[in-house]
């Protein structure tokens, strides 16, 4: 597994971008870069699951591994959704479970830094390069407007 880091800066208070990052629409709409139809089932509270969906009965299960609100968001990936059913003990999930993905908020004289630091297989590397600087874009025009 490999961290990687992205970054941006985002015209407005970290509680407008908290609020674009984790409220069902707007989560739903930045997502939908990795996959139409994406969407996450939870309560959004520290300790509780998550499943991230892609619309298509298909994704990851997840926990909240720590959360404070407006600062920081922490995933930590158990397992995968393939076809509506959780798998939390296949080989290939045994790869990259435990895995995190971390959302850090810092607030710098009326503007936001948004960093995400994710655990990443080599496989799913080049994807998410590709992917969530189109997403974190995404998430500073929806903080923006």
């Amino acid at each position: 597994m490999e961290k990687k880091q992205f970054k941006i800066l985002i015209n407005a208070p970290r509680e407008k971008v908290w609020e674009k990052l984790w409220n069902d629409a707007s989560y739903r709409e930045w997502t939908s870069v990795f996959a139409e139809g994406s969407s996450a089932e939870t309560d959004w509270n520290e300790g509780s699951r998550v499943l991230f969906g892609d619309g298509k009965g298909n994704g990851m299960v997840s926990r909240i591994a720590s959360k404070k609100i407006n600062e920081v968001m922490s995933f930590e990936h158990l397992g995968m959704l393939k076809d509506g059913v959780e798998d939390l003990s296949s080989d290939e999930v045994k790869q990259w479970s435990g895995a995190k993905e971390n959302y850090y908020l810092r607030q710098e004289n009326g503007k936001t830094e948004l960093v995400v630091e994710i655990d990443l297989a080599e496989d799913f590397t080049a994807y998410f390069e590709e992917k969530f600087p189109v997403a974190l874009k995404k998430v500073k025009e929806l903080a923006e407007s």
